[in-house]
């Protein structure tokens, strides 16, 4: 397939908006993957934050980057999304140039515990703020149980009313999969 899947167009986006020195965020540790690929492309000399709520992520995330020597490369914070604007020093502001969501539940952790429109939505307002002009925003959306649907719904319904002339908004899918594929919605902030 010549075309890329939702994964691999994510980290294409991210490595189009991201380079040594930067600042990058991982709104959703999980199992590390992100993370560890945000410490790569931001290099000795740039920093990423990671957050998750749940003690699992951030222990199988700090596992991830101290077992690919890039842990002096990252801060964890076992937090909710939505406090990312405290999370990262102000003065890193201006150098937040790529942020990645996977939404959903933790794969093979608790799947009661799910990500929620309301605080994905305040996440993405506080990086817009913080963000440079052309920094990107990535939200890979799960949407294959009802809480998934819910916050797809809720989503969608917000980025399509973003200020083209503040955000350019992309929304990237295979329309003919079976069993609800993810996709992506990437953010750009002008």
């Amino acid at each position: 397939m010549k075309l890329l899947g939702v994964l691999p167009f994510a980290r294409f986006l991210l490595e189009r908006s991201i380079s040594p020195g930067h600042i990058a965020v991982d709104c959703t540790a999980g199992n590390g993957h992100d993370t560890l690929f945000l410490a790569n492309l931001v290099g000795n000399a740039g920093h990423v934050y990671s957050v998750d709520i749940q003690e699992t992520a951030i222990t199988n995330t700090r596992l991830k980057v101290e077992e690919a020597e890039v842990a002096s490369r990252v801060t964890l914070h076992q937090s909710g999304h939505e406090h990312i604007s405290t999370l990262i020093p102000k003065e890193e502001y201006g150098r937040v140039k790529g942020a990645i969501f996977n939404l959903g539940y933790l794969p093979g952790g608790d799947k009661s515990i799910v990500t929620q429109s309301q605080t994905t939505i305040k996440a993405i307002d506080s990086l817009l703020e913080l963000m440079p002009k052309g920094g990107i925003i990535v939200l890979v959306i799960y949407h294959g149980h009802a809480e998934g649907a819910a916050e797809r719904d809720h989503l969608m319904e917000y980025v399509t009313r973003l200020d083209q002339k503040k955000a350019h908004v992309l929304n990237y899918s295979f329309i003919n999969q079976a069993n609800n594929p993810p996709f992506i919605v990437a953010i750009e902030k002008r």
